[in-house]
């Protein structure tokens, strides 16, 4: 086994959502208030850390903090570590994902404000001071073109960077609506594909038929596979969204391809928190780790509350239990 890879199947689990969840609500009257979901996750010095999204009635989005010894419990910190300062965020920094890398934690999110969703960068060595980059796409780009176009809209959001080089370059899977790839020298610069050439696009008639985002970093296997969690859409029978959870492989040597997609989600909205919130029947994962010998899954429910699902090894093997 390669150092840093992992010996693990596709698709990862079969996970099961942890009967204690939701594992973090809102709280308070003030920054994280009226909803907190969509986490990225990240394993340092044997502890859990989220980094999740939060926000008040306004809906202004900050990113707050939480630790945890055993996955399930978190303790947070009173003040967000990542809140709106500029014009391309004013609306607020929305659905982190972090990376590793070395000593430097990569953080991409969504600077949101009130028109545009632009993919942004910042970075820190201790999870807590934040420098940013700014937006790494330019203006212009639009990741709905492929299926819904929007003709000169800014809409690219939603990227995962993959922790170790491949072929000399650093790259990063990005997007909402399909679901594109770009590159970078120095991890802070970027070169993204032609948005006319998604790595994967939903499906028609399927469970991810309306839009295909991407989730947390991948899962890097010693096989030489990237398995990558991912979120889909379609219209609900009763509501204007049913997301749901999938599973994509792209392997290293040809980092263009998918090469296998699940065609069950492997989760999907069932409980009371999952079907009701400020954006209903929405299960929507953006962190993963490996804990403890268990893989655990961080989604968001329904915009409004925070859950895990479990993936343990030792007692389960993936079988006929996707979540349909």
């Amino acid at each position: 086994m390669t150092a840093g890879r992992a010996t693990v199947p596709f698709p990862l689990g079969p996970f099961t959502p942890y009967e204690g969840n939701p594992v973090l609500r809102p709280r308070g009257d003030g920054w994280e208030s009226s909803n907190l979901y969509n986490p990225a996750a990240v394993v340092v010095d044997g502890e859990v850390v989220l980094l999740y999204r939060a926000h008040a009635a306004d809906i202004v989005s900050h990113i707050g903090i939480a630790r945890s010894r055993d996955g399930f419990t978190f303790e947070r910190e009173d003040a967000p570590v990542l809140s709106p300062e500029h014009p391309y965020e004013s609306r607020g920094c929305e659905d982190p994902r972090v990376t590793r890398i070395g000593d430097t934690f990569y953080l991409t999110y969504t600077g949101w404000d009130g028109v545009a969703a632009r993919l942004c960068l910042a970075t820190s060595r201790d999870l807590r001071a934040w420098t940013k980059h700014g937006p790494v796409i330019e203006d212009g780009y639009d990741t709905f073109a492929t299926t819904h176009p929007k003709p000169g809209g800014t809409w690219h959001k939603a990227g995962v960077i993959v922790p170790e080089r491949i072929d000399g370059r650093w790259w990063m899977y990005f997007g909402e609506g399909a679901i594109f790839h770009a590159t970078s020298d120095d991890l802070l610069h970027w070169t993204p594909c032609p948005n006319d050439r998604p790595v994967h696009s939903p499906t028609p008639g399927s469970w991810d038929e309306l839009l295909v985002e991407i989730g947390p970093p991948p899962v890097i296997t010693d096989n030489g596979l990237m398995v990558f969690l991912t979120n889909g859409a379609r219209k609900g029978e009763t509501t204007d969204v049913d997301y749901r959870c999938g599973q994509i492989a792209i392997p290293l040597s040809d980092p263009t391809r998918v090469i296998a997609s699940m065609t069950r989600p492997w989760l999907r909205p069932r409980t009371f928190e999952e079907r009701n919130g400020l954006v209903s029947n929405v299960t929507f994962v953006e962190g993963l780790v490996e804990h403890r010998g268990r893989w655990l899954a961080y989604y968001g429910q329904s915009d409004t509350t925070l859950a895990v699902a479990v993936y343990d090894p030792a007692t389960h093997h993936y079988g006929d239990t996707a979540a349909g």
